[in-house]
This record gives C-alpha cells, sequence and structure tokens, in this order.
C-alpha cells in the first residue's frame, strides 16, 4: 500500500473542511445544542444509574460525543460522491495507486476530523461537572479514534454507492440516526425490553458508546452489567476492521457515475 497518496487524499480532507466553515459549524453546533435541548428538557424525565446518572446532562455527555462523531464521519464521506460529480474521483480511480490507498485516505481524513471535534467537545466536560482524569482522557481518546474510524468506513460504504447527496441523506435518516438513537444515549440499555433490548445488544455504538462512557468516569464505579471498557474496545475495533474490509471491497466496484 502506498501511503504518500492516502496522506495526501486525507490532507485534501482537512484543508476541504477548514475552508467550508458551515461544515463546521453544522457538526459541532447541533449535537451541542441537542445535549442542552435535551439535557435539560427531558432531565427529569428519566432516572438513570451509576456515573452521571444522578444529572441526566452528565448522562448524555458521552451520547453527545458519539454524536458528534457520527455526525462529522458521516458528513465527511459526502465528499465521496461530491468528488465523483466534480470528475475528481474518476482521476483519482485513474491514477496508478491501489482501491485501498484511495480508501485509507478517505477514511483518515474523516477520522481526524470527528475526532477533533469530539475532542474540542469533551473539553467541556467540567463545565458540568464532570472531573476528567488523565488515564480518562487517553482512555476516550483512544476509542474516539476507533469509533470515529469505523463510522467513517460505514459512511464510505453507502455513499460509495451513491450517486446524489440526496439519497444518503433518505440513508442517513433511515439507518444512521436510529443506530444513535438504539446505543444507549438517551437512555440507559437496561430499560429496554424485549426486540428493543435485543437490537441495542447487537448495535455497533451500543460498546463504542459504553466505552466512551467508562473512559470519561474512569475513576468511577459502575453498578450496572454494561460491558467493560476492554470489551468494548475490542468489539469497537473489530467494527472498525470490518468497516475498512467493507469500505475496501466496495470501492472495487464501479457504479454509472464513474464512467461519465
Amino acid at each position: 500500500m502506498q501511503m504518500l497518496p492516502a496522506i495526501s487524499l486525507a490532507r485534501r480532507e482537512l484543508v476541504r473542511f477548514l475552508r467550508q466553515r458551515h461544515r463546521i459549524i453544522g457538526a459541532l453546533a447541533t449535537p451541542i445544542v441537542f445535549w442542552l435541548l435535551i439535557g435539560a428538557g427531558m432531565g427529569r424525565s428519566f432516572q438513570t444509574q451509576g456515573p452521571g446518572g444522578d444529572d441526566y446532562i452528565q448522562f448524555f455527555f458521552p451520547g453527545t460525543i458519539l454524536m458528534i462523531l457520527l455526525f462529522t464521519a458521516i458528513f465527511s464521506t459526502i465528499s465521496v460522491i461530491e468528488d465523483r460529480r466534480e470528475g475528481f474521483l474518476q482521476s483519482v480511480l485513474v491514477a496508478p495507486i491501489p482501491r485501498t490507498a484511495i480508501v485509507l485516505g478517505k477514511l483518515l481524513g474523516g477520522t481526524i476530523l470527528a475526532f477533533g471535534q469530539g475532542l474540542i467537545f469533551l473539553i467541556l466536560a467540567p463545565t458540568v461537572g464532570i472531573h476528567l482524569t488523565f488515564a480518562g482522557v487517553i482512555a476516550t481518546s483512544l476509542i474516539m479514534l476507533i469509533v470515529s474510524f469505523a463510522l467513517t468506513g460505514l459512511g464510505f460504504s453507502i455513499a460509495w454507492r451513491m450517486s446524489s447527496t440526496q439519497g444518503f441523506h433518505a440513508i442517513m435518516n433511515l439507518f444512521l440516526i436510529p443506530l444513535w438513537f438504539l446505543s444507549g444515549s438517551l437512555f440507559p440499555p437496561e430499560g429496554a425490553k424485549g426486540p428493543l433490548a435485543a437490537i441495542m445488544k447487537i448495535n455497533p455504538l451500543t460498546y463504542g458508546l459504553t466505552g466512551l462512557r467508562r473512559a470519561i468516569y474512569w475513576n468511577l464505579p459502575f453498578t450496572d452489567s454494561t460491558p467493560s471498557y476492554t470489551l468494548s474496545l475490542l468489539i469497537s475495533l473489530a467494527f472498525a476492521i470490518a468497516m475498512y474490509m467493507l469500505s475496501a471491497q466496495v470501492s472495487r466496484k464501479t457504479i454509472p457515475g464513474d464512467l461519465q
């Protein structure tokens, strides 16, 4: 694999993002508004247990980080559709570089963007009474990197098949947003019953969120039966590897837009 093309494509994603200020505002401000409105409006409606359970805004904090990672990573892959429409992707595809380098470059760019914005939001933790430790910040950063890479891979595998941003947004609203809702961001998985509980258990974002929550509250005891940080990290890593392999497989297929 040639790393130089991958790094160049990742750098292009960063430069494009920084030049489009509306994307910065939308990817970061929207989850913060959700965090404040939902946290303040629904805080008295939920009784949660464990670290952050006494204050719903604290409980919802890791879920907001996951939302930021999801929004930023997924929206960054819209550039695949835009590059195809502008003809840039076609020129890259005919270049003498492996498809895996193209995939890795796109995924690294989206990962860095999502991780950077998640890290900015993490700095706000002390404002709501969350006391971060050095070990907790390192553990949180690690799980954020892995989840960001996985979500970018998921977005890439969907965007590659799309020829319009409208279709991509439709798929995102139908499939990706429910994944976030059913991760335990808004309510603890222990409160789910029947098929809903089963879906939450097989949802990979559930383990990403659990890893975030355990990392943020690193030194606090957990009295519930949620997976450990190590298990959450391993499952998230497996999810990231699977999404990279899926992205690499999908990129080998040519769609009609590539021939125009």
